[in-house]
Order: C-alpha cells, then structure tokens, then sequence
C-alpha cells in the first residue's frame, strides 16, 4: 500500500509504502460502526439521576375516598401514573453506559478506518509536524498553505511546542498514535500522519 507524501504547500509530493495489514484492509462498516458506538458510550458518564415514588416529594394522604367517586382508585399522589409522580425505572448517577470491545476487534476496526480513509483520499503522509515556538498563529498559517480547515495529526511525538500551539485552533487536533481514537479518525476531514508515526500505528494496529 502506498500513501501520498505531502510536501509544505499540501501538494503531493511522492508517495511512500504503508503496511498493508493498518492501510490495506477492506471496510469493514459493521465492525467500525461498533467501535465507534463502543468508545463514545465507554465516555458517557452517568450523571443523570430521577426520582423513583419513594423519593419525591409527596403527601400519604389518600387524594379522595375509595369509592363513590367513578375515579379509579389511589393511596398517594406518588404514583406513576400522576402527573409528579415518581418515575417507575429512574435513571440513577450509579448507571453504566460502558461496552465491551475485545482488542483483536477493536484493532481491526481502527485498521479498516485507516485503510477507508486512505482508499477516499483523505489520509496523507507528512515528514514531521513541528513548530520553533509555542504559537498558534505559526502552525495555523501552515495549515493554511496547505489548505487544510479540520484536520487530525497523529504524530510521533507531540513536544509542549506543538501542544500549546495547537491547542486553540478550531477543527485541529494533534495528537500521538496511542491517544488515536476512532471518533476522532470519523470526525475530521483530513488526517496527517509523520513517517516515524506509521511504524508505531504498524505495531499498534497490525
């Protein structure tokens, strides 16, 4: 498999050979459609709570007498059936949203991600991503010249230059291959890998 190697002003300058097994595999929608599913409910917090009929605030006086009325009968206005009831199965803060995602499969899933985003142009090589000081208006004027508005940077080693750098642009992240995710893979239109980075995606993903 081979990748384009872009050059400062984002044109492709010559390409370069990939491991087959991270950027050659065949897509694989089913399979990426669950890893994606999987990491974003691995990051959900169960903060949400409601109340159940034991808990809200209610009287235990009867509304109105057992019989007589035509109405159906009720003990206490916390039922669920009334409105400001208690809920019958309430969230609770203790819920867990996490899923179950074996290692082989979730490095298949990031595998075929790679291999689509290369197959739709939209994966690319670059020789290294770095800046000479901590400024966002350095890195985001190469990006410019490159003609790049959401991209994600899997680089080899993201030093506190690149970091503070790239941390206030919109529609940029840069980030080392181990915190790669597959959220991030989907979401951004372009995404830019070092040379030296291919070699650990190799050994994570393969």
């Amino acid at each position: 498999m081979q990748l384009e190697l872009l050059n400062e002003q984002g044109q492709a300058a010559s390409k370069i050979d990939a491991p087959e097994t991270v950027f050659g595999r065949e897509y694989n929608e089913d399979l990426v459609h669950q890893v994606v599913v999987a990491f974003q409910a691995n990051a959900r917090q169960g903060t949400r709570a409601q109340k159940d009929r034991a808990t809200v605030k209610h009287s235990t006086k009867k509304p109105f007498k057992q019989k007589g009325t035509g109405r159906a009968r009720a003990g206490m206005t916390s039922s669920p059936l009334w409105r400001g009831g208690g809920r019958i199965f309430p969230n609770s803060p203790e819920e867990n949203f996490t899923q179950k995602l074996n290692k082989k499969m979730y490095r298949a899933g990031m595998a075929s991600i790679f291999s689509q985003l290369a197959r739709e142009g939209r994966l690319a090589v670059v020789d290294s991503i770095k800046v000479d000081s901590p400024k966002t208006k350095q890195l985001a004027a190469r990006f410019k010249a490159m003609n790049l508005e959401s991209v994600l940077v899997i680089a080899d080693e993201v030093d506190e230059n690149l970091y503070l750098a790239s941390r206030n642009l919109a529609n940029v992240l840069v980030v080392e291959p181990r915190y790669a995710d597959p959220l991030s893979l989907v979401h951004y239109k372009k995404v830019l890998v070092t040379k030296a980075a291919i070699d650990q995606l190799k050994e994570m993903f393969a």
